[in-house]
């Protein structure tokens, strides 16, 4: 009965944390979008101080459920894990926790308290499972939308829509089949590998889940000692032979209880705290190891409260040359992320706001002090003044719920002319589409020679209004550069 609710409920929150990824429409987000913002690492790095107690206080007394009912990742290795357990069945054993975990876990955490988050996402699992979803799975869930709306349209129906289909970031799509092709291999191969080994938020938990008031343990008395406990632990946390259960390592799935059909392994109040013993090292420090990382990621929780494939047709009429992205000196930020420094240490690269840009404005970055984290470029579209999603979805804090008032006069850029490529000088025509277009009215078209009125006219750029929004950059038809783009701030300010 418990693995049945466990695995119930596991279902109903990978279901729609994964559509979070997939919705395009963005309506999901008003009734569900709390769920992303449960994720243990997204609520440390947003001062979300009740979230972070209540996963705390359910890990005490359950142990570790976070892992096996509310991470996508876990989840997902569960499913993996239970498909390779149709061919092969009885197929794990137990194995001694490794030290190695506490010490990546440990570097993890320093890293986020000393602001390298982009460093230190590489391994967060809420992040790793967002990276394949909003990647992989969302291309495909399009693409069947789109199949559907072909049909709806034959049927005079207006159910679907079509919606564009196409890779927004080269590097980060490879990089999101290599985490997808790890991580599965891991779970057919090792079940909770991953989780027990690499991942920081289980380190964290696991350290607490040992002390956790209820449990799964022996009734050494009912106990044949047959193994089949041990051999359908995902974890290889249980050891048959000793009546032990490593409870650093046991996510609570409740695997162990169901198949006993001796009624020897229960879930219940164990008040007796016999936790497998791990392998000690010579020296005090290996002795204190487990204490100083606890300590020191107390100390850190506390001190953290702080090659898209672009449109080559102008108007759907005439092909011309694909738009190229400018080399910003300063990368853009979204509206709400207050400054490049605070958008870095935060953001965790799940790709949540990427997915649900309804402008096609953020992509993942290829830097390598950035890689993985969004930025912003306009040869899709722009940051229309009146648009909050990004802010809307953003579980880590890393850019803040704004008003659509706030939006339209907060400044993440400025725009810069180049004249060269600008079009009444380089071609002898008038132009002023950026003037045109311009949301803020920031620019005006001013002669080029004011000696002279019947000379063509050039844009002439107003920085103290001038929002960053990006719109005179999307619509300048030259090409492959734009005449007009815009740079960014490193500090956000309103106008």
């Amino acid at each position: 009965m418990l693995r049945k609710l466990r695995i119930l409920l596991a279902t109903v929150s990978f279901i729609l944390i994964t559509l979070l990824f997939l919705d395009f429409s963005g309506a999901l987000h008003s009734y569900f979008g709390w769920m992303a913002k449960l994720q243990f690492i997204p609520a440390l790095l947003a001062s979300s101080f009740v979230t972070l107690i209540a996963i705390v206080v359910i890990t005490v007394l359950f142990g570790r459920i976070y892992c096996s009912v509310i991470c996508p990742l876990g989840i997902y290795q569960d499913g993996i894990s239970h498909l390779a357990e149709k061919r092969k069945k009885n197929r794990y054993s137990f194995k001694k926790s490794k030290r190695y975990r506490y010490y990546i876990g440990l570097i993890f955490f320093l890293l986020i308290a000393f602001g390298f988050t982009g460093y230190a996402i590489f391994i967060e699992p809420y992040s790793i499972f967002g990276r394949f979803a909003s990647n992989i799975f969302s291309p495909v869930y399009r693409l069947i939308n789109n199949m559907l709306a072909y049909f709806a349209e034959r049927w005079n129906s207006y159910a679907f829509y079509h919606v564009d289909v196409y890779v927004k970031s080269l590097p980060m799509f490879i990089v999101a089949i290599a985490y997808l092709l790890i991580i599965t291999v891991l779970a057919l191969t090792n079940g909770r590998w991953y989780c027990n080994s690499i991942c920081p938020v289980g380190a964290v938990l696991g350290c607490l889940s040992k002390f956790s008031l209820f449990k799964p343990h022996f009734d050494e008395e009912k106990c044949v000692s047959c193994g089949l406990c041990e051999k359908n632990c995902r974890c290889s946390a249980i050891d048959s032979k000793k009546h032990e259960i490593d409870y650093s390592k046991c996510v609570s799935c409740f695997n162990c209880v169901s198949k006993c059909n001796k009624g020897a392994m229960k879930y219940g109040y164990y008040k007796y705290f016999k936790v497998t013993e791990e392998p000690k090292v010579i020296g005090d420090e290996g002795k204190t190891s487990r204490k100083t990382f606890i300590a020191t990621v107390a100390t850190i929780a506390t001190a953290s409260a702080l090659h898209a494939q672009e449109k080559v047709v102008d108007g759907g009429l005439a092909t011309i040359l694909e738009k190229k992205a400018p080399k910003r000196i300063t990368p853009l930020k979204p509206a709400g992320s207050e400054s490049l420094e605070n958008f870095s240490s935060k953001c965790t690269g799940c790709q949540l706001c990427v997915q649900n840009c309804p402008n096609d404005v953020l992509r993942a970055s290829s830097k390598l002090d950035t890689f993985m984290q969004p930025e912003m470029s306009y040869e899709r579209g722009y940051c229309r003044p009146e648009c909050t999603a990004c802010s809307e979805v953003c579980p880590a804090g890393a850019i803040h719920k704004i008003t659509r008032e706030q939006k339209s006069s907060i400044k993440i850029g400025h725009a810069v002319w180049i004249d060269r490529n600008c079009i009444p000088l380089r071609d002898g025509v008038e132009c002023g589409n950026c003037a045109h277009h311009c949301p803020t009215g920031a620019i005006t078209m001013m002669p080029y020679d004011p000696d002279d009125a019947a000379s063509h006219k050039i844009p002439l750029v107003n920085t103290e209004r001038c929002i960053g929004c990006g719109a005179c950059e999307h619509v300048c038809p030259a090409r492959p550069f734009s005449a007009i783009y815009v740079e960014g701030n490193l500090i956000h300010m309103e106008v």
